[in-house]
């Protein structure tokens, strides 16, 4: 195991970039933090906005509120309108590539929206989550928005099976959260949090307040509550160990999370 700077340098240099050895050197290179202190908001698109304004005025007032004590990076869904884009362009043959292209456009407009709710507080929407412009946005004002769509478009991973891409604004927003090195990931939905069924469906619905990935595998629970591939990312994140999913149509669920209340579901690592 390398342990310092020329010797990672010197295997960087001399070896293949997957050579397990520097794998594991790279691994243990010392880790920073670029957010520490900041928490990423996933706003639902189908679950909060599309609701319109019942859901999301009250909303933004808890945001405004929790903004005085916390630092938010507030990212948005896409919702009914993707689903829709998405079914047309599946239906005409469309590759993955372009329906994430497509899918983003809608998570973009959902941003802008919220951004402009919130712009007399001062809180604005930027153009994806560019270290150039939030940690100022973070300083000034503690708040930001920013579309969770993750900006692979035509570089979009194919999803095992059909066309419908795997990455979508669940995953963007904890990818964000994760490699910013953020304090929390919490999701908002309409969704008291996951349940052992469909709770909207099913009246044999349980809800369960704690579980792992791999408990959540096992009992076939994988896109209950989050898209399929954030489970993978958080069993392998370094930073995010635990993400929580909240009601946000109920008042105060947001800003009792915020605070560090087991409010809803936790879904950890392990």
């Amino acid at each position: 195991m390398t342990s310092t700077t020329a010797e990672l340098e010197a295997l960087l240099m001399q070896r293949s970039l997957t050579d397990v050895q520097l794998l594991a050197a790279a691994d243990a290179a010392a880790d920073f933090r670029i957010l520490p202190n900041a928490t990423v908001l996933k706003i639902g698109g189908q679950s909060v906005i599309d609701r319109g304004r019942a859901a999301v005025y009250p909303l933004v007032d808890e945001i405004v509120a929790a903004r005085k004590e916390h630092k938010l990076l507030i990212g948005t869904g896409a919702g009914t309108r993707a689903r829709h884009i998405y079914s047309i362009a599946a239906g005409l043959n469309l590759p993955a590539g372009l329906l994430s292209q497509l899918g983003g456009s809608v998570a973009d407009q959902n941003a802008a929206m919220l951004g402009q709710l919130l712009a007399k507080h001062g809180i604005s929407a930027v153009d994806g989550a560019g270290l150039s412009s939030v940690p100022l946005f973070l300083a000034e004002v503690n708040a930001v928005v920013f579309s969770g769509m993750p900006p692979y478009k035509l570089w979009m991973r194919p999803a095992a099976e059909g066309v419908i891409p795997p990455y979508r604004t669940d995953a963007g927003c904890f990818l964000v959260a994760e490699q910013f090195g953020c304090r929390a990931m919490i999701y908002v939905k309409d969704e008291n949090g996951l349940y052992t069924e469909n709770p909207k469906t099913s009246k044999n619905a349980t809800f369960i307040p704690r579980i792992s990935v791999d408990e959540m595998k096992a009992k076939g629970l994988q896109d209950s509550i989050l898209e399929f591939p954030v489970l993978d990312l958080l069993k392998n994140a370094r930073h995010v160990r635990e993400v929580q999913v909240v009601n946000g149509l109920v008042p105060g669920n947001l800003t009792r999370a915020l605070a560090g209340e087991h409010v809803g579901t936790i879904i950890t690592a392990r």
